[in-house]
């Protein structure tokens, strides 16, 4: 039997800084796993144990209050790293994920990743910058929240389901794996107002609805997810 190829350790936003040789350190220490639809990765407060790199699928990241009410703050999709602030502060899980579609990762134990990163300076240095990426990311997310209409939040968030880092033009079909609350909810916005501003996409040529699945124009999309004024 033929090894499957090694894993692209370049897409994956916590190591696409890395050189050949911690590329080449780091794919024998990848597991491969898999996720049917609504499977609970893993839950708030459970041991942090592994990181996992998204290869395929999109997964929720949420928080349930005490009384049951969920919000969900970020959608993984291939190429984003899922649960490193528990694994590298060697705390528990600060959030539940969940699998919306079939999904797949590769999986990155902890001792593993604390022997890389103490024995590979430059890889360590990789992590700075990508922690500080996210910062940034969450900077520009309150700024969004603040400064852009509705209809300009939700074409960033179709615009980040479809692409996941990927070229910003042509069309592209996207099946929705989660609900306008939903929707609401990772763009600070009611129900109404979300399917109020799905209407403003497609007057505007962004989108075209059939059911669960939008026909999109990248550039469109690109073009009002650009503008301000909230």
């Amino acid at each position: 039997m033929v090894p499957p190829p090694p894993p692209d350790t370049a897409r994956f936003s916590l190591f696409g800084l890395l050189d050949a040789a911690d590329s080449a350190a780091l794919a024998p220490l990848l597991r491969r796993r898999r996720f049917d639809a609504g499977r609970l990765v893993f839950q708030r407060n459970d041991p942090a144990d592994e990181v996992l790199l998204v290869t395929a699928g999109q997964l929720r990241i949420s928080v349930c209050s005490v009384e049951g009410r969920e919000l969900a703050f970020r959608i993984a999709v291939p190429g984003d790293t899922i649960g490193e602030i528990g694994v590298l502060d060697n705390r528990r899980r600060s959030a539940d994920v969940t699998a919306l579609c079939a999904s797949e990762a590769f999986a990155l134990g902890r001792a593993d990743l604390n022997q890389l990163l103490i024995s590979r300076p430059p890889m360590a240095m990789g992590v700075i910058q990508f922690l500080c990426g996210r910062l940034r990311d969450t900077s520009e997310q309150l700024e969004t929240l603040a400064l852009q209409r509705v209809e300009a939040r939700l074409a960033r968030l179709l615009l980040r389901l479809l692409t996941a880092g990927g070229p910003v033009c042509g069309e592209m079909q996207l099946t929705l794996q989660i609900t306008q609350s939903e929707i609401g909810g990772l763009i600070g916005a009611s129900r109404p107002k979300v399917n109020v501003a799905f209407g403003v996409l497609e007057e505007h040529g962004a989108i075209r609805r059939c059911g669960k699945t939008l026909v999109c124009r990248l550039q469109v999309l690109s073009r009002i997810a650009e503008t301000a004024d909230a």
